[in-house]
């Protein structure tokens, strides 16, 4: 007899496919990274690279407000996203935010706060989606960075769908 399907329909990606996703995309990273070879260079980052860094530890601090943001509007909420905001900080750090800059270790309220969606469910999903979002352009970036910068895109960009995970189907 075969067993019912769930009645629940389910968006995003399933677990399966981040454990897949993750794995691949830092082998892929590896395997295009050029320039560290035995004849590179190592003058230190190119202009290119330095801005795709500042980019991603902009866009990190972005999804920090974000989360800051629900948080100060929903706080039953910030139990459950805490953790997820936290390794937003450090992805910001690990691209080269510094101390001073907006990526700060404890949530501040922000003006952008009245932007929250009304329900907690609706404000999950906004946060869902802006981490999709980011985790898509990252994955799609990291094809046109050297080595080291496509490895942590990689890895922040699994981490990204892994909070996506999270924030729709796991009750993080």
């Amino acid at each position: 007899m075969p067993f019912p399907s769930s009645p629940r329909a389910r968006s995003g990606p399933r677990r399966r496919t981040l454990f897949a996703v993750g794995p691949a995309a830092l082998a892929l990273a590896g395997c295009t990274a050029g320039g560290e070879g035995p004849g590179a260079s190592h003058d230190g980052p190119s202009a290119a690279e330095r801005r795709a860094r500042a980019r991603a530890a902009r866009d990190s601090e972005g999804l920090v407000e974000r989360y800051d943001a629900v948080i100060a509007a929903r706080p039953g909420l910030a139990e459950r996203l805490r953790p997820l905001r936290e390794a937003s900080v450090r992805h910001a750090r690990a691209f080269g935010a510094g101390p001073g800059r907006k990526a700060s270790p404890s949530p501040s309220p922000s003006s952008s706060a009245g932007a929250v969606p009304g329900s907690d469910k609706d404000a999950l999903a906004a946060l869902a989606a802006a981490e999709r979002e980011l985790a898509d352009r990252r994955a799609q970036a990291l094809l046109d960075v050297p080595g080291e910068l496509a490895r942590l895109l990689a890895s922040v960009a699994a981490a990204g769908a892994a909070h996506v995970y999270l924030l729709t189907e796991g009750g993080a």
